[in-house]
């Protein structure tokens, strides 16, 4: 049986949706400060969207929305995930982030991007759009305001990146994240795992996200994991900030079992003039649950045109 590789699963994806598999490649970006930057170029010509995932997730988390979407796309391995470094200073802050995004643009990308990002990529997202509008022809943020507090997630996933952080194998991964509810179907979450994690060179499974094992360091030593008060304070003042001196047009993307509430889509609403708001039937991974759907919306954003 040929080795798997962060590409393997993408043939049996596009094949059960009936599309054809593009150009997909592996890109990398070295940064000023001896870190790099890494993501997923797909299609030959220049990029017309970009990607960015959300908190422990990866560029990969975009795979089957980008089959579904069609269009040459840049989807980033955040700081921190995938295969980009992590910061020393564990500073995973919108603004921290968005002078990555805005070296890889300039490096990857020739016109204006339709910019998505769901969760701490949205705020990123917002972050680099505020500050770089030359670089963003539209903003689409997936399930997520500044209002919205980032430790509202389901207590089962804090839980769960707060256990151990290397095992054996990754069919431990596998099953530890089926025993917590996650992943979806075996296959799901066997492909979840493989394009999450990586073998260290003892042989020993790891995340590669650093925040499992930020999360795995503070229960460790008796810390609550989730951010402070104070500090969400700061981070809804500023993406607040960022989100209302974007000049380009902004959509919002809401699940209807998200993290974002209709109210915190109505409050947007307010603050952010002309911001559309759609709604999907899904939990906080919209581009996981209903790709298809979020593809549709992201195609007739960029092209004016839902059908594929």
């Amino acid at each position: 049986m040929p080795e798997l590789d962060e590409f393997s699963f993408l043939p049996a994806q596009a094949a059960a949706l009936g599309a054809a598999v593009p150009p997909v490649s592996r890109v990398d970006l070295p940064l000023a400060d001896g870190r790099h930057l890494s993501g997923l170029r797909w299609g030959d010509a220049p990029p017309a969207v970009t990607l960015l995932h959300g908190a422990g997730l990866n560029a990969h988390t975009w795979d089957t929305t980008l089959l579904h979407l069609g269009l040459p796309a840049l989807a980033l391995d955040l700081p921190g995930h995938g295969d980009s470094s992590w910061r020393d200073d564990a500073a995973y802050v919108a603004r921290v982030l968005a002078p990555d995004v805005i070296s890889a643009l300039e490096k990857w990308a020739s016109t204006p991007q339709v910019l998505v990002g769901h969760s701490l990529g949205g705020l990123t997202a917002a972050a680099v759009a505020a500050s770089r509008p030359d670089l963003v022809s539209r903003l689409v943020i997936v399930d997520i305001t500044p209002g919205v507090d980032p430790s509202a997630g389901p207590a089962q996933i804090r839980a769960f990146f707060a256990g151990p952080t290397d095992w054996a194998s990754r069919d431990e991964l596998v099953e530890r994240a089926l025993s917590f509810g996650l992943g979806g179907s075996p296959e799901a979450a066997a492909r979840g795992v493989f394009l999450n994690s990586r073998v260290r060179a003892d042989g020993r499974v790891e995340w590669k996200h650093h925040f499992a094992h930020l999360a795995a360091a503070a229960a460790n030593a008796g810390a609550d994991p989730t951010t402070p008060d104070a500090v969400r304070a700061v981070l809804a003042s500023t993406g607040w900030d960022d989100l209302t001196e974007v000049a380009a047009p902004v959509t919002l993307v809401r699940g209807e079992r998200g993290f974002v509430t209709a109210a915190d889509a109505d409050d947007l609403a307010r603050r952010v003039a002309g911001a559309d708001v759609r709604v999907l039937g899904t939990g906080h991974n919209a581009q996981e649950e209903d790709p298809a759907g979020l593809a549709a919306l992201i195609r007739e954003v960029a092209v004016g045109d839902p059908a594929r």
